[in-house]
């Protein structure tokens, strides 16, 4: 184990975050660096639990305690290993992860948990630096041919674990980038895109192919595709967004999240000198308090929005883990990203009635009513509306499922009651050879559900192709969180 007395000496602690004044003038990442032997001593909290329920948190199965052991005892390079395990990416997880094994710790029952997830970013970080991560190409190839339709989280790590047992792999992607939601949905101060990039220069060197500017049951019919592969993996993830259809919906000026967010990490490509949708100038008013709306508000802020307003309809969450929601689940409670932290204002227990326009079909204002959550749905308070001034709409209020799209529809899939492309205990749907990842048959979800179920995928195509057994299968679809 690390320091058996590390919590007792040691409080938590984490990288500040870079001063907001200096932070909005660019779109780097907004945590400074954290020194090593912070990082051991933030290790060294670990008690290696007899029972760590943190394991139990983490999709992956992350082997917590081993690499926190290792950090402690400055081990970096087995520490690095002991990450990859059971992790492709934890680069992306040590940055997007909203980190649900944190909130499993057991030290969390009574102190502040363990920073998991510090430790496991300023693992990788290190390791890419010492040069440690290098491609891992397959020593005999298998001759069978794999399709991976989507580059988001879940179709990268099918990708890589099927790559490196020998398969001959295509990742196709319609974007003109590959990467998804990880490179066109997630702001660059959330992520830094060298991050994706070099990953995807290892995957290459390993052997994986990717097919940028491909629309999959477009470019390529359905046909094409099981004529010329063995097997198809579909992670193309929940794209189908919620809409809000109140009078004035159709108004310019509101657009969807995932409209917005791309051309913003567009400008940041280069591709475009300013965003069509910018929000410099502008009253912005963002529909949704998760982290798509975070991340749509630090994005508002740094291109020059006049005032920045974020609504949620639930109640505000309580400062601490309320009675219903007992260690170790995932609580809901009032959290402050980086993003609230740079300014806006978050309105609870709100919902839009209607959209107003000016004259020329612009919006202008939306109506606001107060509203209680009785008996399971929520009702407007009486007499309780307002109207608040805008010039720009954000709706982030989360994905309804995958699109239902040409190529589900000539693949001949079927659905789940949630409208899922439904699979078995294999992750195979109706369609053999056919399987799907992530989003697209679990729903929207984390990151790291993303990542663990690509990762168990890929051991079952393996499966199906070879009959062997050699790939980890951290999970199966009907696993669920503890959030």
């Amino acid at each position: 184990m690390a320091d058996p007395k590390g919590f007792l000496h040691t409080k938590r602690q984490t990288p500040p975050r870079r001063p907001v004044d200096l932070r909005l003038r660019d779109w780097n990442e907004v945590y400074e660096d954290f020194p090593p032997e912070a990082l051991e001593a933030q290790a060294g909290r670990c008690m290696d639990c007899g029972i760590p329920f943190c394991l139990q948190g983490c999709p992956l199965g992350n082997l917590i305690p081993e690499w926190n052991t290792l950090v402690w005892r400055q081990d970096w390079v087995d520490a690095a290993e002991r990450l990859h395990a059971t992790n492709n990416f934890p680069e992306f997880t040590g940055t997007l992860c909203p980190a649900p094994c944190e909130t499993a710790c057991v030290l969390g029952i009574n102190d502040d948990p363990v920073t998991i997830k510090q430790v496991e970013v300023g693992i990788i970080d290190r390791a890419w630096e010492e040069g440690w991560v290098r491609p891992l190409p397959p020593e005999v190839r298998t001759g069978r041919k794999v399709a991976v339709v989507g580059s988001g989280p879940a179709g990268l790590a099918a990708a890589q674990q099927l790559t490196r047992v020998g398969h001959d792999v295509v990742v196709f992607e319609r974007a003109d980038r590959i990467g998804g939601l990880l490179r066109y949905g997630i702001p660059e101060f959330k992520m830094i895109k060298y991050r994706l990039d070099r990953r995807l220069d290892q995957m290459r060197a390993e052997g994986t192919e990717f097919r940028a500017g491909v629309d999959v049951g477009v470019d390529i019919t359905a046909e094409e595709l099981r004529a010329d592969f063995d097997a198809i993996v579909l992670a193309g993830g929940a794209t189908a967004w919620r809409e809000l259809p109140v009078p004035g919906h159709n108004l310019a000026g509101i657009y969807q999240a995932m409209e917005y967010l791309p051309l913003a990490n567009r400008v940041q490509e280069g591709d475009l000198a300013v965003s069509p949708i910018d929000a410099h100038g502008k009253h912005v008013v963002i529909i949704g308090g998760g982290d798509t709306g975070a991340d749509c508000l630090g994005t508002a802020h740094r291109q020059g929005a006049i005032s920045v307003t974020q609504l949620e309809i639930l109640p505000i969450p309580p400062a601490q883990r309320a009675l219903t929601q007992p260690w170790p689940t995932y609580p809901a409670i009032y959290r402050v990203s980086s993003a609230h932290e740079e300014g806006g204002e978050r309105l609870f227990s709100v919902s839009t009635s209607e959209f107003l326009g000016h004259a020329d079909g612009t919006v202008r204002a939306l109506r606001l009513t107060k509203v209680n959550f009785e008996n399971g749905k929520f009702v407007p308070v009486p007499d309780d509306e307002r109207e608040l001034p805008c010039d720009l709409v954000l709706l982030a209020m989360g994905f309804v499922g995958p699109e239902k799209s040409k190529l589900l529809g000539e693949l001949g899939v079927e659905y789940d009651a949630r409208g899922n492309v439904a699979r078995d205990d294999t992750f195979m749907t109706n369609v053999p050879g056919v399987f799907s990842a992530g989003d697209i048959g679990r729903g929207q979800s984390l990151i790291v559900w993303a990542i663990a179920e690509g990762r168990a995928a890929a051991a079952k195509v393996d499966r199906y192709l070879t009959g062997r057994e050699v790939l980890p299968s951290p999970i199966t679809p009907t696993d669920r969180a503890l959030t």
